[in-house]
């Protein structure tokens, strides 16, 4: 079987500042990743590689069968779904949800002359109703709740059928009820067997959706650990990444972590 994601000894050096050091990693089809560690920790600069966003500054990354740095990124890229703080900001606010969806298919931001067929915009109306926001098609991008736009980003990301979906922190900036809805909907995909393989960023394993296979912690951009998520997420090292001590518990397959006293 081809891996998905193959990462070995990959590091990234921008301005004398090491962002990646030695990372090694193995993402298979059938995996949903969790990448977890505090700021600074290199999880952007992470998800960046394996979007195919920049290159390695050492080692080898192997992405859906080719390699970085042999492989033309601009054919390679639409293989992979991706959403993003980044990407929501350049989404234009007047933008018809339907019409943010939809333009993945030219991997565009904003309608402009493209010409769709009927099967793109069918697709791109069940994505929406999957993720329970079909009622929105018609509103625009900029009247929807942060929780809203999470969804319709989803959607758009998995527009073009990719093979790898990258979530960068899809919970942040919710409050309570929007973040467990979105994680609802995050543990739907994550248990979903036809979905693609998956990375999620978060700094909070509270945010952590049922259905997550295996687990990545950074701290300074180096691995603490990294493999199947019940023996690689422990209170040992959620400690060491974090350099606090922390308790962990896991509750109808939902974690949660606190400060030891």
């Amino acid at each position: 079987m081809v891996a998905v994601v193959d990462l070995a000894g990959v590091g990234i050096v921008r301005g004398g500042s090491t962002l990646l050091d030695d990372i090694t990693v193995r993402i298979d089809e059938s995996d949903r990743w969790v990448v977890i560690g505090p700021n600074g920790a290199g999880k952007t600069t992470l998800l960046q590689v394996l979007g195919a966003q920049i290159h390695p500054t050492t080692g080898v990354a192997g992405l859906l069968g080719e390699v970085l740095g042999t492989v033309d990124v601009f054919e390679l890229r639409p293989r992979i779904g991706i959403t993003s703080a980044a990407l929501a900001e350049r989404i234009p606010r007047s933008e018809r949800v339907h019409d943010v969806v939809v333009s993945a298919s030219y991997a565009v931001l904003g309608r402009w002359r493209e010409d769709y067929d009927e099967l793109d915009h069918q697709r791109a109306d069940e994505l929406l109703g999957q993720l329970g926001i079909g009622g929105l098609v018609d509103r625009t991008f900029g009247t929807l709740s942060e929780g809203e736009r999470k969804r319709v980003q989803i959607a758009r990301a998995l527009m073009t059928d990719p093979e790898l979906l990258l979530l960068d922190e899809p919970a942040a900036g919710l409050d309570l009820s929007g973040r467990e809805a979105l994680v609802r909907t995050l543990s739907d995909l994550a248990q979903d067997p036809y979905a693609p393989a998956s990375v999620l960023v978060t700094h909070h394993v509270e945010e952590i959706p049922a259905g997550i296979t295996h687990a990545l912690l950074l701290k300074g951009g180096r691995l603490v650990a990294a493999g199947p998520v019940d023996d690689t997420l422990t209170a040992e090292n959620l400690s060491a990444t974090f350099d606090l001590p922390l308790s962990l518990s896991r509750t109808d397959g939902r974690w949660a972590a606190r400060a030891r006293r």
